[in-house]
């Protein structure tokens, strides 16, 4: 089989250059060893993680200038782990997870390229057992509901992973299945808003989704 093609690209925020190396395009697939196939991935599927996708470009602008504080911050679902790569740049306390078995591969291989600390990975689905990840006080995402089922798997792990006190925020491209999740994360004690991303002049093309926010202030 031939070697994964790669390329590298440099995401700019301000005076902020952050490099990444991704997949060439999302045709690429490389399971020799069949952990995907065992996990539930398909072929069709396997490249996705390692795309830098519209979503994520949202989001890593987004937490570019986010007030962290001294939050601890999960990145869920991270992917390529842009956001994440944004926020290490920033001493943020974070901490990525992604079902995907090669993601936190190219995420060591990306905080390399930034010359940045090491950001801890776990590799995790929604509906695993306790990871001993420990509780959050932000949970951030790009992309996540992609399914109808996600938004009861996400709220889930969400709540088995946020503090009492704890903000979470999601970009959603518009799939249509935000509403359940929304609707959800209330009844777990969030106040729930929502608008569109303002600057996104870094995007070929126009952004349809929305910046989802959720904010709970006691338990």
């Amino acid at each position: 089989m031939a070697l994964l093609r790669v390329r590298y690209q440099t995401h700019e925020f301000g005076d902020l250059d952050i490099h990444v190396r991704t997949l060439r395009d999302n045709q690429e697939f490389d399971d020799i060893d069949g952990e995907a196939e065992k996990l539930g991935i398909s072929s069709a599927t396997w490249p996705l993680f390692g795309i830098v996708w519209p979503s994520s470009q949202v989001l890593s602008h987004h937490m570019a200038d986010y007030k962290i504080g001294n939050k601890r911050i999960l990145e869920v679902g991270c992917g390529i782990g842009l956001a994440s790569l944004v926020l290490n740049h920033r001493h943020a306390d974070i901490t990525a997870t992604d079902y995907h078995p090669e993601s936190g591969n190219f995420l060591k291989q990306n905080v390399d390229l930034n010359h940045g600390r090491a950001i801890p990975f776990v590799r995790t689905g929604w509906a695993d057992a306790e990871t001993n990840l420990g509780l959050f006080d932000l949970i951030i995402g790009s992309d996540l509901l992609y399914e109808q089922e996600h938004a009861d798997l996400l709220s889930q792990f969400i709540e088995q992973h946020a503090k009492p006190v704890c903000d979470v925020v999601l970009v959603d491209p518009g799939r249509g299945n935000h509403a359940k999740f929304s609707k959800r994360m209330v009844t777990l004690g969030y106040e729930h808003t929502q608008h569109k991303p303002i600057h996104t002049e870094f995007l070929l093309a126009p952004f349809g989704g929305q910046i989802l926010s959720y904010c709970r202030t006691n338990s």
